[in-house]
């Protein structure tokens, strides 16, 4: 039997971090993937969904583009933009396979190994692998879980990948349906609406059993982006309860029933449900491999599971389920396994990007989360109207809005930044928050001019009551609130 200092199952992007960490470690470390390496971070996944939306921001440009100068909109072709997505994928998969197979010779010892196949943990140290050409064990000192996620299925709904789709069915679509609804308004489903609608040769519905899409969002965020899905027409079911989903005559036939009682029967060619995703833990573990588990996933301490030389990490944890936090959380297993991580594992200061129109970044807590954790806190929005390089690029929609707490300190709670650029624009402040620190800092730093991070620091001199530009005067443009005691209040500067 073949000995690992430590046996990582999953080759998505928490379990490739781990595995290519322990390797800085001079450890020797075994990595099991039963599909295709790089997970959904690459597959099905992140990188895909992305390579779409980065495709439809330019069809939607160039549809712009075309009616401003009068000129016939053209045709986009799926199979073609599908193959260019294939292309991001494949160069991203035979990159991580090229450095897989070259990181022994780099490294000048055989540390790492790959095995394909399906794992099963059978004991605390010993896991089995069923490959197709039969199946063997191997001892391990430590194993690292990180097998990830599926999309959720609903069971009165017959998903068959081809005409009722989860997002693994998408690569199944031979063109553009003329009509699709969408199940589910949380990240994913905003993301495919905003993705689909951009091409304009879909007719998009999503349905919504609240008053708004993205319930987890601030108001102010969720109205811009509503905005923009219905002014490519898209037609949002809000306050809606699916009541029936079937297949008839190859079309999809949904009812609705909404809050005043009345119900309403709808068609459309595809369906795409997007009601989030499960973890992968079937068939995982042994019967006598007792690990404390939930619907959510694995319950772990930091990584660590109820089982001490076992880890957990990525998207079959009960924690955030995104891909930078994987990798993360994969690299700092090996750290807590075999030296001493420099810093806790901490998750407020995690930046995130939702791909919508426009696009959304965000870091720390928003305003719905300072306000049910009851935190006094100001809040200090700037629209794009007041930042030179959003005007330079004749697209001033979207805001940068910056929370702290509501003391002399001053110390930074959260961002959130609407539009373009917005994803570079949160990194000084995720900083900020991972070292509890206030607004000072950012108030003299001198930014690139122009750019979107001017942004930041006019915000931040608007709440030392020093901004160039005055509140007093740009009230519609430049707004701050603070929140105490559960009142909101606007405060008012000289």
């Amino acid at each position: 039997m073949d000995k690992y200092d430590v046996c990582v199952i999953g080759g998505g992007p928490a379990g490739y971090a781990a595995a290519m960490r322990a390797v800085d470690f001079k450890k020797k470390v075994l990595l099991i993937e039963k599909d295709k390496i790089g997970g959904a971070g690459i597959h099905n996944g992140a990188l895909s969904s992305k390579t779409w939306w980065e495709l439809s921001r330019e069809a939607f440009a160039l549809r712009m583009h075309c009616k401003s100068t009068n000129v016939p909109t053209p045709k986009h072709n799926f199979q073609i933009l599908k193959e260019e997505v294939n292309k991001a994928v494949n160069k991203r998969r035979e990159l991580l396979e090229h450095h897989m197979h070259n990181i022994n010779l780099n490294a000048g010892a055989d540390l790492f190994h790959f095995r394909q196949g399906i794992a099963k943990v059978v004991g605390e140290n010993v896991v089995v692998v069923r490959t197709d050409d039969g199946e063997f064990e191997v001892e391990a000192n430590n194993i690292i879980l990180a097998t990830g996620s599926r999309p959720r299925k609903l069971d009165n709904i017959p998903i068959d990948e081809n005409i009722i789709l989860t997002s693994d069915g998408i690569e199944n679509l031979k063109e553009f349906p003329k009509s699709m609804v969408i199940v589910g308004a949380g990240v994913i489903g905003c993301e495919f609406a905003t993705i689909f609608s951009n091409f304009g040769q879909t007719k998009v519905h999503m349905i919504d059993k609240g008053d708004r899409i993205l319930p987890f969002e601030d108001e102010d965020i969720v109205d811009v982006i509503e905005q923009n899905l219905e002014s490519k027409e898209v037609l949002i079911h809000r306050n809606s309860k699916l009541v029936e989903m079937k297949i008839e005559n190859g079309m999809v036939v949904y009812t609705l029933e909404y809050d005043n009682g009345s119900k309403e029967i709808f068609h459309v060619e595809k369906a795409l449900v997007s009601v989030g995703r499960i973890p992968n833990y079937e068939n995982l573990l042994s019967a006598s491999v007792k690990i404390n588990m939930d619907s959510r996933g694995i319950i772990d301490d930091l990584t660590q599971t109820s089982v001490p030389n076992i880890y957990a990490v990525g998207d079959i944890t009960a924690d955030i389920a995104l891909v930078n936090v994987g990798e993360l959380e994969g690299r700092y297993s090996i750290e807590k396994i075999f030296g001493e991580p420099e810093k806790d594992l901490i998750y407020e200061n995690i930046s995130t990007i939702m791909f919508l129109a426009p696009e959304v970044a965000g870091v720390g807590l928003n305003e719905i989360k300072a306000r049910e954790q009851n935190i006094p806190h100001k809040v200090v929005s700037l629209d794009y109207s007041c930042i030179s390089r959003a005007i330079a690029m004749r697209n001033t929609e979207g805001f940068i809005k910056i929370i702290v707490s509501n003391d002399e300190e001053m110390r930074v709670l959260g961002m959130r930044v609407v539009g373009e650029h917005a994803s570079s624009s949160i990194e000084a402040v995720a900083l900020l928050i991972s070292m509890n620190k206030g607004i000072e800092e950012l108030a003299e730093l001198i930014h690139p001019h122009p750019s979107i991070i001017e942004g930041i620091q006019e915000c931040v001199r608007m709440l030392l009551n020093k901004s160039m530009l005055k509140p007093g005067v740009l009230r519609d443009a430049m707004r701050c609130t603070s929140y105490a005691n559960g009142e909101i209040k606007n405060v008012e500067f000289a």
